[in-house]
């Protein structure tokens, strides 16, 4: 679901149209600077780094916690922002599997070894 989306912002008005809410409803419900939102949903200003402010948008969007919009929610905002998402960074044996990943995106052939590491890695999943 998250390449169906260019940006956070974009998701962001989907979910907020989707729940038929203006951007003022919105803010109400989720104590949020509706100039800060619209900023956000044009792209003209990074999603919050902050979980808190996050997990309150999802909230206030009617997300469910756990659900594909929830993670999609998520990942797009750490991506917009440059990041690998927290929960991923918290997970030793993903950081160390991520220089692997990051080659094979680059098109560059990782280790036997590291692909070995991967796949068990996904096998465990």
């Amino acid at each position: 679901m998250v390449d169906e989306y260019k940006s956070f912002g974009e998701f962001f008005k989907h979910l907020r149209k989707k729940k038929k809410i203006t951007l003022r409803e919105f803010c109400l419900q989720a104590s949020a600077d509706p100039a800060n939102i619209s900023r956000l949903e044009r792209g003209a200003m990074p999603p919050p780094q902050d979980t808190d402010i996050l997990e309150r948008y999802a909230k206030a969007l009617g997300i469910e916690v756990g659900s594909n919009d929830w993670y999609t929610f998520f990942d797009l905002a750490a991506a917009d922002r440059g990041i690998v998402p927290k929960d991923l960074m918290s997970d030793s044996e993903v950081v160390r599997m991520l220089p692997a990943f990051f080659r094979t995106l680059r098109c560059q052939k990782p280790t036997k070894e590291e692909m070995r590491k991967l796949a068990d890695k996904i096998k465990k999943s």
